[in-house]
């Protein structure tokens, strides 16, 4: 194979010396013979190289120079001319050669715009850990293909999506662009978001790589952790998105690991990346994240981006004459290049140029596609004396707060969507960077009114928490939406609700206590008034079609399904670092955060420290109830399984999500237990759904920096059905796993064992 693959790369090679005298004499049957590497015959990595070797220096410089797609006042900078007002980037192409530009948009939520009067209106999914929160691939994917459908009708080729950075930190200001603490989960939801976009010819990246876990001081922290837990836990996450996905890109993050730059660290880029998961697109840097041209080129830098946010264009000149003097070698410079063509090859974006058509976006359909996200991801925390759903018999209700006249909360920073409409209610400081904090026009209460006619339904905006008492003691029940803003470039300060929302609700509900709280906020919060209120609803930041899709769920139109992604703590007591470190942030000054908790991250400390969270990880409630049984675990292949079944002992159709959790008798991990596997199934009234989950063996292992192995530890294993991790009604049995080892991927090496059930169970065969 090997020889075939190189007898055709020499006879490409040849093609492209040859080119007159070919084409002279084959006429128009050889029409790639001038120029081979659009022969979309050939492999993409053969395709790559033979465009590289046909480019001069100057053009493959250009291939790794990446500019802003918007004028920068500040350093007096004007945006290429061939780019996309208010967009995110931009990258010379080789026109000579067939190679097109590369037009890059923000980010993981649809298309954004930079600030300006000219933001392009696209669709917006909710956020990240909503998206998470369903638990569901298949919606992920979905989400992904309709904002990688609107980024190519915009003209874009590639879209800077796929935040996977692990849910360390609850009070990060990014974490609503991300899918939570746990690594499979994250990397599943993730891989299958960035297959989606890609499904689009249009090039996704998985970012921030690696351990960008907070915001404040982001370009000046320094992580400390050691090889194994960052292997076990971040690097696990984003490793598993790759695997589900195959990025085109990778995005390196500001913050330095272990006392050097993310966008230079040669173990995050050669050794883990390139060299043990074998990674063939380009990194690329964050905007802002490049600090030098020689370290960061051999350390595995591929391209710089959104110039001018560096201090210098270190890949620009200054990288010329770096290659030109041998400091930075030619096959170096050459392999730059090749990462990059080789994503653009194999992803469909030379063979299928982008041109703007945004007329054919069918938003309709596209806010159908949010909505459904939405609905599905939105997590019932409580429910006493079924609360809800709400009756439409009501006569008079309360809406309370979070201007849910006029629409639904977004994230701030570069994720940004706008809204065809605009935003619902301008002004709210910070106006700029990272606002403008921006509501899509989607209210609630337009939707709750909608739905009860006959009722009299009136508003409160919150502002006054007496006014608001008066008018909860008057309303048959009460719905009070509570909003916490976040964005990219900070981090709050506390888990509390801001603004005194924690002190309006604990008055609400005194005056009333049918008080069903939604919750609009970018991540866990604490909640001191819990006992007072009867129903809380977590609908995240719900996208373009939010207000309609809590509506929905709050009068039953929609089972909630949704589960936590994330550990809700009682208080920041319970974290691994109850201060966050470097908070408020002094600018330029480096400081460390040393990751004690290593690999237990999330629900891995709270088993660990044996904590109570006000919400476990996976909790979630429904309108129906669900019994989980006939747990199976046993052994096919080599591999572990288990299988089992979810039935609806409700009265209403819903869908569950079963968790399968496994915790060793005497070896020892990181934590207590760990998520290995999940299903999301869809059950009607009194009916049963058998299901199974196949087990990664990196999930049972431990692994080893000195050998990049994965380690099973032979021994007694508990695998768990649960409901969430803390689910007191889980069901259990024990097999046992023989030593294994597995290479870095996950791949076994010759010879090793796997693991069998104990007292003879075999695994039922399962379609």
């Amino acid at each position: 194979m090997r020889m075939k693959k190189e007898i055709s790369l020499l006879s490409s090679v040849l093609a492209i010396c040859c080119a007159p005298v070919l084409a002279a004499e084959s006429g128009a049957n050889a029409p790639h013979a001038a120029q081979p590497w659009m022969n979309t015959q050939l492999a993409a990595g053969e395709r790559a190289e033979l465009a590289v070797r046909a480019m001069t220096l100057d053009e493959k410089l250009k291939l790794v120079y990446g500019y802003l797609g918007a004028d920068m006042e500040s350093k007096k900078t004007k945006r290429p001319e061939q780019s996309y007002k208010q967009s995110a980037g931009f990258i010379h192409g080789v026109p000579r050669l067939g190679i097109p530009n590369l037009w890059e948009t923000d980010a993981g939520l649809g298309v954004a715009s930079q600030g300006g009067p000219e933001a392009r209106p696209a669709t917006a999914l909710p956020s990240g850990l909503n998206t998470a929160a369903t638990w569901d691939v298949q919606t992920a994917y979905a989400g992904g293909a309709m904002i990688g459908a609107e980024a190519r009708a915009y003209g874009f080729n590639v879209l800077l999506a796929g935040g996977v950075n692990l849910l360390r930190e609850p009070r990060n200001g990014r974490n609503f662009e991300y899918a939570g603490e746990d690594p499979l989960l994250a990397g599943k939801m993730v891989g299958a978001q960035i297959k989606g976009i890609q499904s689009n010819r249009v090039i996704s990246t998985l970012k921030h790589f690696a351990l960008n876990d907070q915001e404040s001081g982001r370009t000046t922290l320094n992580v400390k952790i050691d090889d194994r837990s960052a292997r076990m836990s971040d690097l696990l996450a984003l490793q598993i998105a790759k695997e589900e996905g195959n990025p085109g890109a990778v995005m390196c993050s500001y913050n330095r690991l272990n006392g050097v730059y993310g966008c230079e660290s040669d173990y995050l880029l050669n050794q883990v990346l390139k060299k043990d998961w074998d990674f063939k697109g380009w990194v690329m840097s964050d905007w802002g994240a490049v600090h030098s041209t020689i370290p960061a080129a051999n350390a595995g830098l591929d391209q710089q981006s959104g110039m001018p946010f560096d201090r210098a264009d270190y890949f620009g000149p200054p990288l010329k004459e770096a290659v030109l003097n041998g400091w930075v070698p030619q096959a170096r410079m050459d392999d730059m290049a090749r990462r990059v063509l080789h994503a653009m090859f194999e992803h469909g974006v030379v063979d299928h140029p982008v041109a703007p058509a945004p007329g054919t976006i069918d938003f309709k359909a596209n806010a159908a596609v949010s909505l459904k996200d939405a609905q599905e991801g939105m997590v019932l925390l409580k429910n006493a004396a079924n609360a809800l759903p709400l009756d439409r018999s009501l006569k008079r209700v309360a809406v309370i707060g979070g201007h849910a006249d006029k629409g639904v909360l977004a994230g701030g920073g570069s994720s940004l969507v706008y809204p065809a409409g605009g935003n619902a209610v301008p002004g709210i400081e910070p106006t700029t960077w990272p606002g403008p904090v921006m509501y899509y026009p989607s209210p609630p209460l337009q939707a709750i009114a909608r739905r009860l006619p006959q009722a009299m339904v009136a508003f409160n905006d919150g502002t006054d928490a007496a006014a608001a008492a008066k008018l909860a003691r008057e309303s048959d029940v009460v719905v009070l939406f509570a909003t916490q803003w976040t964005g990219e470039a900070m981090d709050v300060p506390n888990l509390s609700l801001p603004g005194k929302q924690d002190e309006l609700i604990a008055a609400v509900a005194a005056a009333n206590p049918r008080t069903v709280v939604v919750l609009e906020t970018g991540g866990p919060v604490t909640m001191p008034w819990l006992p007072k209120v009867s129903a809380v609803l977590e609908a995240w930041y719900p996208g373009s079609s939010g207000g309609e899709a809590i509506a929905g769920v709050l009068f039953g139109e929609v089972n909630p399904s949704g589960h936590l992604p994330a550990t809700f703590p009682v208080s920041e007591l319970q974290l691994p670092r109850p201060v966050l470190g470097g908070y408020p942030h002094v600018e330029d000054q480096r400081f460390d955060v040393e990751y004690g908790e290593g690999a237990a991250v999330g629900y891995k400390w709270f088993d660990l420290k044996g904590l109570q969270p006000l919400f476990p990880f996976g909790h979630g409630l429904s309108y129906t109830e669900f019994a989980l049984s006939d747990l199976v675990a046993g052994v096919r292949n080599g591999i572990l399984q288990a299988s089992f079944t979810v039935k609806n002992v409700g009265k209403l159709a819903g869908k569950e999500v079963a968790q399968v959790y496994v915790t060793p008798v005497k070896a020892r991990w990181e934590a207590p237990k760990r998520l290995v596997g999940f299903r999301k199934v869809d059950v009607k009234p009194g009916a049963a759904v058998q299901s199974s989950i196949t087990v990664d063996p990196r999930l049972l292992a431990m692994f080893d920096s000195a050998t990049k192995t994965w380690k099973v530890a032979k021994g007694d294993y508990k695998v768990i059905l649960a409901a969430s991790a803390a689910d007191a009604k889980a069901v259990s049995t024990i097999v046992h796993l023989d030593a294994a080892t597995y290479d870095v991927n996950g791949k076994p090496l010759r010879g090793q064992g796997g693991a069998r059930a104990l007292q003879g169970v075999k695994f039922p065969v399962r379609n």
